[in-house]
């Protein structure tokens, strides 16, 4: 920060926090990118968020910093937010439109009912069904623990990792690393898999249980 820099990225707290220690100093701003609005302003960060604005943001002042809002939903509430820091004239870019759910036309969605007890082995066969013995298929569980009991299940014929929390960082790499290179043909992963993959060659995403 002391030698000048280009871009800043950071949580509203620290940021603040160098702002009234007087290490940062955002008058000259051109730029500023609010990300994931919905939860940063949900969660409580909404007066944050205006404190660290109001050192950049002149009301009314033609050279406030371009901004730009990303929000994966937009309550009402989001839209009062951005008539606040955003100019009369902004471009609204609405990848939903009127639809409350979009999904992909070339995926098929089913759901199965079938008790507890009894999961494990009808994953076993929905993934020989649909995937074969050599596709590949990520299987969502709500925890770790359901995570780690169905990846050594022997109802499931595929090879099966498991991916969550405890797992450390460079393990996690090479499960993924597997999987993407074939290694073994089912993911059990958490939620912690859930954002941030790309992986095309998958064939199958089961949820154990719809998400919360």
């Amino acid at each position: 920060l002391k030698s000048g820099i280009d871009i800043l990225v950071g949580t509203p707290g620290r940021i603040k926090d160098h702002i009234q220690n007087s290490k940062l100093d955002l008058s000259s701003v051109k730029h500023v990118v609010l990300d994931e609005v919905d939860h940063m302003l949900d969660m409580g960060f909404a007066e944050q968020v205006e404190e660290i604005l109001g050192f950049a943001y002149k009301k009314g002042s033609e050279n406030n910093p371009q901004t730009l809002l990303f929000s994966a939903t937009c309550p009402r509430w989001v839209y009062d937010v951005a008539k606040k820091y955003m100019k009369d004239d902004c471009e609204r870019i609405d990848l939903i439109g009127k639809k409350t759910q979009r999904t992909a036309t070339t995926v098929e969605h089913l759901a199965i009912q079938c008790r507890s007890s009894q999961r494990a082995g009808v994953l076993g066969d929905i993934i020989q069904v649909y995937s074969g013995s050599r596709g590949r298929t990520i299987v969502f569980c709500e925890t770790k623990k359901e995570a780690n009991e169905l990846a050594m299940n022997a109802s499931l014929k595929q090879d099966a990792q498991s991916l969550h929390g405890d797992i450390p960082q460079k393990q996690r790499e090479i499960t993924l690393k597997g999987f993407r290179d074939g290694v073994f043909e089912v993911l059990i992963a958490t939620n912690v898999a859930a954002r941030g993959l790309d992986i095309p060659e998958v064939d199958l995403v089961i949820q154990c249980s719809p998400p919360k």
